[in-house]
């Protein structure tokens, strides 16, 4: 009855509340009451992304191998595998802006619908494309410094909204050190002109160097299966 949706409840406000203690206590209550194990491990799963997110990516992991533990070896042993899994979540650094920033994206997404894809950022898989301004201007961030290039990534009609805001939790205020300087070294680019290129150059690639293995694998398994074919039949 109602006790089953108010346990699981306070199970998944401990972990979000960062009180590994009633974690605990409120797992073995389920474990107690026969609850199924696998809904869980899913709940495991959920709170390490959407309470946990970016601020630990670790949870996430370590969920996952929790259900996989309970998977391979069940109960009772697994109770160490979920034990661990709700702890470690309880103890993280917490956020939730990954989760946020995808709704927030998917709120536009229902408002305007699928925005057209920007000219430059389309796939031009038969080079004529170009000629009507498919893919011309991409900038790829390998040939940039630091791997990144200032260019336009969403619709034209979104401006310049932003959905992902990382907190300075954990490992989110690594990510958001990150952007930082990204933004930063954008705008000194912008200032100065031009973006600089990479200074560590990479090899190479010869035309159709991207492709050529695969082509060449084909054809070998092609002739590989006729050579197969004819002895079987001879």
């Amino acid at each position: 009855g109602d006790g089953h949706y108010d346990t699981a409840s306070a199970f998944i406000k401990s972990l979000r509340g960062n009180d590994p203690d009633a974690a605990v206590y409120w797992l073995a209550a389920m474990i107690a009451a026969g609850e199924d194990p696998k809904f869980i491990a899913r709940r495991l799963i959920i709170s390490a992304t959407e309470d946990v997110g970016n601020a630990d990516p670790r949870a996430l992991q370590v969920a996952i191998a929790a259900g996989q533990a309970l998977d391979w070896i069940g109960l009772p042993e697994a109770q160490y595998a979920l034990a661990q899994a709700a702890t470690y979540i309880a103890t993280a650094p917490k956020s939730n802006r990954a989760g946020q920033a995808y709704f927030a994206a998917a709120g536009d997404v229902d408002a305007h619908g699928a925005l057209p894809v920007p000219l430059h950022l389309r796939n031009a898989a038969n080079p004529r494309m170009k000629h009507h301004g498919i893919r011309v201007g991409y900038r790829d961030p390998h040939d940039f410094e630091g791997a990144d290039v200032e260019q336009r990534y969403l619709p034209d009609g979104l401006g310049d909204r932003r959905y992902y805001l990382p907190t300075d939790q954990g490992y989110e205020a690594t990510i958001g050190e990150r952007m930082a300087r990204r933004s930063a070294a954008r705008e000194a680019a912008q200032e100065a002109g031009r973006t600089p290129r990479s200074r560590i150059p990479g090899p190479e690639v010869a035309r159709g160097g991207r492709d050529g293995v695969m082509k060449t694998r084909e054809a070998n398994r092609r002739r590989l299966a006729e050579t197969e074919k004819r002895d079987a039949s001879g």
